[in-house]
């Protein structure tokens, strides 16, 4: 497999923000997020080859049955990466994969001990024409769809998402990073969007930027 990182940090984002959590970061990536925040994930050779012997010691290290695979984006690796959540969730594991939103989960990831994590790409990212739709109404109650906002015309396609389709999934509503996560709060709370969770970057509100956290 090829990994750009494994590192023990809070979960920053989503429905399990705040928990501790064991990161493992696949390189590789088909989008180009114009904002994108891990681009050392994404081009370049900032990655290691590991076995998946390698990568299951590696997380074990921790002693933390809570696993966020993420990328870049993971599903570039999908046959390798079945595997592997196959064998962890055998051992007790819970895992969340963070996806973006153009790529079909294989059936390993709709386990009850797996969360998937779905982007939808608004306009200022320039990949929301990349979107799979059809995936956002497939996604449980448990597993949640995320919208990283960073303008009035993000936010405006939000809702019109919204509306259009039928989702089943928790809504997350997260600002770019460094743009104002009191505007999107206000936004929604204005709007009575009563089903929708404004949430920040909360691993860059503690440490900032950096990388392994």
């Amino acid at each position: 497999m090829k990994v750009s990182e494994i590192f023990f940090s809070i979960q920053g984002e989503g429905v399990e923000i705040g928990l501790p959590t064991v990161f493992l970061r696949l390189f590789a990536c088909d989008l180009r997020c114009s904002w994108c925040d891990s681009m050392y994930a994404v081009e370049g050779r900032d990655f290691k080859e590991m076995t998946l012997s390698d990568v299951k010691r590696e997380l074990e290290r921790f002693g933390c049955k809570r696993v966020c695979i993420t990328g870049g984006e993971p599903l570039i690796q999908k046959k390798e990466l079945e595997v592997l959540v196959r064998d962890l969730l055998g051992e007790g594991y819970s895992i969340v994969l963070e996806t973006g939103g153009h790529k079909e989960p294989p059936p390993v990831f709709w386990h009850e001990s797996c969360i998937i994590s779905m982007d939808c790409k608004c306009p200022s990212s320039g990949m929301e024409k990349k979107m799979r739709f059809d995936l956002f109404e497939r996604l449980r109650p448990k597993d949640q769809l995320k919208f990283v906002i960073k303008d009035e015309v993000d936010y405006a396609y939000a809702k019109e998402v919204l509306n259009r389709y039928s989702i089943k999934a928790n809504i997350v509503f997260q600002p770019v990073y460094g743009t104002s996560l009191r505007w999107l709060a206000e936004k929604v709370i204005n709007d009575r969007l009563v089903g929708v969770r404004v949430l920040p970057q909360l691993h860059k509100v503690i440490w900032g930027d950096v990388r392994g956290v």
